[in-house]
């Protein structure tokens, strides 16, 4: 990879931080490349990338690695300096710890980096709960759900979570609470979807029953944003009470095995959120293949849903479009209905 394409990806990603509400972020990757480009040790670490450093998330990476060496207090020196629960922090304080950590701390931070970031980002619910009240709305039958791409599988309990705006909300009391600026008309919150099994699959499961596991997970989760912690905290709580579990599987296959054995009495709801954009085109086309193919058997007492949180330009929008959509298919009939747009972190919902 060249060493401009790395370089724009730090300063690219570090503008996202920013903007979706992380300056402490956005800062440190700001330092990581200036780093990168001066030869110090992110240089080292990363300066001869093989892959697409965009695709890989590879400042995001780094910046959980640092995280975690906080959380796991392998640092003592790093963590005295970053956020905590009063919010104060100096990147002047905060860069020399974290480069003198990475340059002495090379071989352990290569081997983390080497793993894929994986945020289950919580909010992303309650743009998911459109779209399965949605549905429930005219369907009153038990419903069967499958999450493709589902991490350590946290929004597997969408249903258990509190959601809370200023025009509506749904739920009981929760551990998670999830909030967002809505926009436009509220969702069907008189619809409560019976949800009678619910399996996931990922390729690289994190299993948040093993405390290191836990605390990797959690070191995604942006440092001086104490909302985001919260929820996870809350999620990863109820999963481990739920006894969540997630299959380590390729998606594509794994769709391709269950979805011929869907319930006949029951509707199905495939879902996903924010992953799409990372397999490769043969594995999306294929996902996209199982569940056509499954619809084509569907049923009125046995639909089959496909229910998606993707950005926008993976479908028909315009292919530099930062916005990400909601959208179900439903089968019988393959009918697709536009729900809402939002971003990445779901701050705001424009429910169509």
């Amino acid at each position: 990879m060249s060493r401009d394409k790395l370089l724009a990806h730090f300063e690219e990603q570090a503008m996202f931080c920013t903007m979706f509400g992380s300056p402490f972020t956005g800062q440190l990757i700001q330092r990581m490349g200036e780093d990168l480009r001066d030869g110090g040790p992110v240089d080292a670490l990363v300066g001869r990338w093989p892959t697409n450093p965009r695709a890989d998330a590879l400042s995001l990476r780094l910046a959980g690695a640092l995280h975690f060496a906080v959380l796991s207090s392998r640092d003592c020196a790093l963590a005295a300096v970053y956020p905590g629960g009063d919010g104060d922090w100096s990147m002047a304080e905060v860069w020399p710890a974290a480069r003198a950590f990475l340059e002495r701390e090379h071989e352990w931070t290569a081997r983390f980096i080497a793993s894929a970031p994986q945020t289950n980002e919580i909010r992303r619910s309650i743009a998911l709960l459109a779209g399965f009240l949605s549905f429930a709305k005219d369907f009153a039958g038990p419903i069967d759900t499958l999450e493709i791409g589902a991490s350590a599988g946290l929004n597997l309990n969408w249903d258990r979570f509190a959601y809370r705006t200023k025009t509506w909300s749904w739920g009981e009391n929760s551990p998670v609470i999830v909030d967002t600026d809505w926009n436009g008309p509220a969702p069907a919150i008189d619809a409560h979807p019976v949800i009678r099994n619910r399996a996931a699959c990922d390729l690289n499961p994190l299993d948040i029953n093993d405390p290191a596991q836990l605390l990797q997970l959690k070191s995604y989760v942006w440092p001086d944003q104490p909302e985001r912690i919260a929820r996870f905290e809350g999620a990863a709580a109820l999963a481990r009470e739920a006894g969540t579990k997630v299959e380590r599987d390729d998606a594509a296959a794994w769709l391709s095995a269950m979805l011929p054995q869907r319930a006949r009495d029951a509707a199905t709801i495939v879902y996903h959120s924010i992953f799409l954009q990372y397999p490769p085109r043969e594995t999306r086309e294929a996902i996209a293949a199982a569940i056509t193919a499954a619809g084509e058997t569907a049923t009125a007492g046995a639909p089959l849903v496909w229910l998606r949180l993707e950005p926008e330009a993976l479908f028909d929008g315009p292919r530099d479009s930062q916005r990400i959509v909601l959208d179900t298919i439903t089968w019988p009939g393959a009918v697709r209905r536009v729900l809402a747009y939002t971003d990445g972190h779901v701050r705001a919902v424009y429910a169509q």
